[in-house]
């Protein structure tokens, strides 16, 4: 019996995840927590987002999210300072920008 090698159990490792999904996800994760620790002394005296960027950076978040580019949007948050939880749903954005969506979406 032949034990696999390192680079061996790296590769299906790699490939498990990317597979799932999982490898950009934890990418974005990585480069969000590097940007925040970058980023930490200069958010100092930043003012806070108007309604109005919070609103557009919600879409745009919205859109990479729908699109599955989850590395795009975790850097958008991270650098917006738009907090990481949707501060307000669907309903909301769509009563404000006045449009209907169809159903299922």
């Amino acid at each position: 019996i032949q034990m696999a090698s390192l680079e061996d159990l790296k590769n299906v490792l790699r490939e498990t995840l990317e597979q799932k999904g999982s490898l950009n996800k934890i990418k974005a994760e990585i480069r969000s927590e590097i940007f925040t620790a970058l980023d930490a002394d200069s958010t100092k005296g930043k003012p806070p987002l108007p309604q109005e960027n919070v609103l557009i950076n919600e879409l745009i978040r919205e859109y990479l999210e729908y699109n599955k580019y989850y590395s795009s949007a975790s850097v958008l948050v991270t650098e917006s300072g738009q907090p990481q939880d949707p501060p307000f749903d669907r309903n909301f954005m769509e009563r404000k920008l006045q449009i209907t969506t169809a159903p299922g979406q």
